[in-house]
């Protein structure tokens, strides 16, 4: 990365953050935007946007594809990546992130909400087996199951929509005496064959076994309780979308945030540190929407582009002159991603080889070897080998199960016991290439009291961790995993997609991801940190 110091890096890649680099890259500033998840924020899970000006219906995920293009357009910069400091003092600021620092002259907060926990019994016993807060990334357990879904709001009416396309009866539980959303889309619910509505009714608790099977709701009017079991014994998706929290854990005593989280910020969208801005869901509002988050990036750039240059030039810095594409713009990677490999692959200390194992699924084979040979193609640093399944050098090698799958070796040629039994696409791409990162060196820094602990685990244990390539919450999990393992020989994984591979998602009654599998028996749900993940495989 060098000592270039962008005009403005922009934390968050969602539509205010997007909007913050179109309007900067067309006002010829010299802007990064980084996320450590796929551009697009909340705004790319809703499965319809019908309210934007001008527009009259587009798919979330489709708007954001349209806002990207319109982004890189403009020559701005991406970065998959975890912020995970700030240091704001002085004119040149610095974001500090899991793979390396970067400098810039304005910073942009544009990093988003998450969902609200509603605390009731059972909710944390049973996320991962029957509790989700994520409809795209969990829906498709609960084909043909019965599903309920917590929520009076527009969120909460929309992704019961959605849901319907997998569940045979989606039942909404809203403690409001009516919906909170618009009447437009609340009018649809209520027109929808496969929608119940119950309002005036809290969930109280859920049970079960190993999994999801019965519900305890009251109501709240008359204080009637009331139990729903599942049929046949089978299980049951509960859904939970109540509201938002913000995401600024990062940003406590060195920005000044509201009693709720939220970042405080003026009509320019300012925070109370010089030539720091907050902007979209993070920041105080009445209306959390498509069309005020774009509004809140326009503003925050209007206000820098005043000032940046004559700054640039005060600090003797010169203009950075955007360099030409020189990567051909075909294949799967697109020319961001293609730039940020390379750079990676750069801070290599050794290289490394990716042997890969063909499946029977011809298609899913093809595809990770496309994959594989186009990472390869970018740095002398991955070399690509490719088996048939039949092949004698490997069969006693590998563990050849769950296949098309890649296994990683280290500059040795010793295999580094990470597996990948999915094409590492989407969410898990930027795992992928941290795995690689953490075997070929540097790898991540992390605490010296983390380190320790991981170096003392002394029992040989096997991760399996299972994930869809559509869950926002699995790669926390599978990047903690792989770092344990890049340090610690006795600890090995396995990452697993669970929609292709569904002999592991039905052997472990896998209802929703991550799901991590210890040594074939302890099973665990939800997204985990270093520091969680270090003290489960203590327990073993």
């Amino acid at each position: 990365m060098g000592e270039r110091i962008y005009d403005v890096i922009v934390i968050g890649g969602g539509p205010s953050g997007l909007t913050s680099g179109i309007y900067g890259g067309r006002a010829k500033l010299d802007v990064l935007i980084i996320d450590k998840d796929d551009f697009g924020g909340q705004i790319k899970l809703t499965d319809e946007v019908v309210n934007y000006p001008g527009i009259n219906s587009i798919k979330g995920k489709e708007i954001v594809e349209m806002m990207k293009k319109q982004t890189q357009k403009f020559g701005v910069s991406f970065v998959h990546d975890e912020v995970i400091k700030l240091e704001l003092d002085g004119d040149i600021k610095k974001v500090i992130t899991k793979l390396g620092e970067y400098k810039g002259l304005s910073i942009i907060i544009a990093s988003g909400i998450t969902h609200k926990k509603l605390n009731f019994i059972g909710e944390d016993e049973f996320l991962g087996k029957g509790v989700s807060y994520c409809a795209i990334c969990d829906g498709e357990f609960f084909k043909d199951k019965d599903i309920f879904v917590v929520g009076a709001g527009f969120v909460a009416a929309e992704e019961s929509i959605f849901l319907t396309r997998y569940g045979k009866k989606v039942h909404i539980l809203a403690r409001e005496p009516e919906f909170t959303c618009a009447k437009t889309i609340a009018d649809k619910v209520l027109k929808n064959p496969k929608i119940e509505v119950k309002f005036n009714t809290e969930i109280i608790s859920a049970e079960g076994d190993n999994l999801l099977r019965k519900i305890k709701m009251k109501n709240n009017v008359t204080g009637e309780i009331t139990e729903v079991v599942s049929e046949n014994n089978e299980n049951i998706g509960l859904f939970i979308f109540i509201g938002f929290v913000p995401q600024t854990d990062i940003y406590k005593g060195i920005i000044e945030l509201t009693e709720e989280g939220y970042i405080k910020t003026n009509e320019y969208m300012e925070t109370n540190v010089e030539r720091v801005y907050a902007v979209g869901d993070i920041r105080p509002k009445e209306l959390r929407q498509l069309v005020t988050a774009v509004s809140d990036g326009g503003t925050a750039i209007s206000r820098i582009e005043k000032y940046i240059f004559e700054l640039r030039n005060k600090l003797n810095l010169p203009k950075v002159e955007r360099e030409d594409d020189d990567l051909e713009e075909n294949g799967i990677l697109d020319n961001n991603m293609k730039k940020q490999i390379v750079e990676l692959t750069k801070r290599f200390k050794t290289s490394l080889n990716l042997v890969m194992v063909k499946g029977e699924d011809l298609e899913k084979s093809r595809a990770l070897e496309e994959l594989l040979r186009e990472l390869s193609s970018l740095t002398e640093k991955i070399k690509v080998f490719v088996y048939e399944r039949s092949s004698p050098e490997i069969n006693e090698k590998f563990l050849l199960e769950r296949l098309p799958a890649v296994f990683i070796l280290n500059k040795d040629n010793e295999y580094s016991r990470i597996k990948y039994s999915t094409i590492p696409l989407e969410h898990e791409l930027n795992s992928f290439m941290q795995a690689l990162y953490n075997i070929a060196g540097p790898g991540d820094e992390v605490k010296e009291e983390l380190l320790e602990r991981i170096d003392k685990i002394e029992k040989k244990i096997n991760v399996q961790i299972g994930v869809s390539l559509k869950c926002t919450r699995c790669p926390d999990t599978v990047q903690a995993t792989q770092f344990i393992v890049s340090r610690n020989k006795n600890v090995s994984v396995e990452i697993i997609d669970v929609l292709t591979h569904k002999e592991f998602k039905k052997k472990h009654d896998i209802v929703g991801v991550p799901a991590i599998v210890v040594n074939e028996k302890n099973i665990y749900f939800g997204q985990m940190s270093l520091e969680e993940m270090i003290e489960i495989l203590e327990k073993q």
